[in-house]
């Protein structure tokens, strides 16, 4: 399943040329000209009544798509559901904003650390996936963001230590992490924060980085590791879901929240300007609220949409 929209482009029209006779045929296209893919002639733009959706480039708009590279996989902000459709956070926020922009976003799966290579490669239009606004980011300087990235900040959310129901090794702050196995997504800040941690640390952290945040869960369910590092949000999730709300628990305070972005590649400042647009047009009217509250998240919610606001 796709966000998917009600509102949508209408139709391309096009005329055909038809050989009947030679003169009908020559007033035909002296007055209308070649209207056939790469003619020459002009093309019928798609239009809608949405809102936003002339801010889109043109491409975005004859497509009616805005293709999301996306790690689907990370649940409350976006996973897939027993159905195998795609749910969440941010396919609920990405339905609010197709819906004022007139376009669908269609989210397509792929590995955390190289979705910002993709969509610099032309693979994705965006990607949103619980990515934090970094400068690190912005400029291309970390391995899962080669060339950079602009970033459109729709939420806010800092990293949370997730451990085993009633905390049976006593930890409590992120010192109370060294000399321990520690689980982290590779690629995220929760795995730079397991990494800096470990520096200040006399007895360091052993690290487990994985690709996917449900095996760092796994590896705290069959106590491979005493601990695991996440996005707040999903560690909350995680110990009010996962097995009944029995299995893990969350301990200390968020730690460093900072704010999640819609990256956009940095030669597309329309659809970067675009998206910003729908991000405010969902929260002055209420929609953005809406899902934040379905989801339990309205501590990460933000007043105004910013672009690059990341440090």
């Amino acid at each position: 399943m796709t966000a998917s929209t009600t509102s949508r482009p209408s139709a391309r029209r096009r005329l055909a040329a038809v050989g009947a006779i030679a003169v009908t045929g020559a007033l035909l296209l002296s007055a209308c000209g070649d209207q056939t893919e790469g003619g020459g002639g002009t093309q019928k733009a798609k239009s809608s009544d949405a809102p936003l959706f002339d801010k889109l480039p043109k491409k975005i708009q004859q497509a009616g798509v805005i293709k999301v590279g996306s790690d689907i996989a990370y649940a409350p902000i976006e996973f897939y559901d027993e159905k195998k459709q795609v749910t969440g956070i941010d396919p609920d926020i990405a339905k609010a904003m197709g819906d004022v922009l007139g376009v669908e976003f269609k989210f397509a799966n792929g590995t955390f650390d190289q979705l910002v290579l993709g969509m610099n490669t032309g693979r994705h239009d965006i990607v949103m996936s619980a990515m934090t606004d970094t400068k690190e980011r912005q400029q291309g300087a970390s391995e899962d963001a080669e060339g950079g990235a602009d970033f459109v900040d729709y939420f806010k959310a800092g990293s949370a230590i997730l451990v085993a129901k009633g905390n049976p090794e006593g930890i409590k702050t992120l010192d109370d992490l060294c000399g321990k196995t520690v689980a982290a997504q590779r690629g995220t800040a929760n795995e730079t924060l397991v990494k800096d941690q470990s520096k200040k640390c006399d007895k360091k952290i052993k690290p487990f980085v994985s690709d996917e945040d449900t095996d760092s869960i796994t590896q705290l369910q069959t106590g491979r590791a005493q601990a695991v590092v996440t996005d707040f949000p999903v560690a909350l999730y995680n110990e009010l879901t996962a097995g009944g709300g029995k299995l893990f628990e969350v301990v200390g305070d968020q730690i460093d929240a900072a704010p999640y972005g819609i990256a956009v590649n940095k030669k597309n400042k329309e659809l970067r300007d675009a998206l910003q647009a729908a991000v405010q047009e969902i929260i002055d009217n209420g929609e953005y609220a809406k899902v934040l509250k379905k989801w339990n998240a309205e501590t990460g919610a933000i007043e105004k949409a910013t672009v690059n606001a990341g440090k």
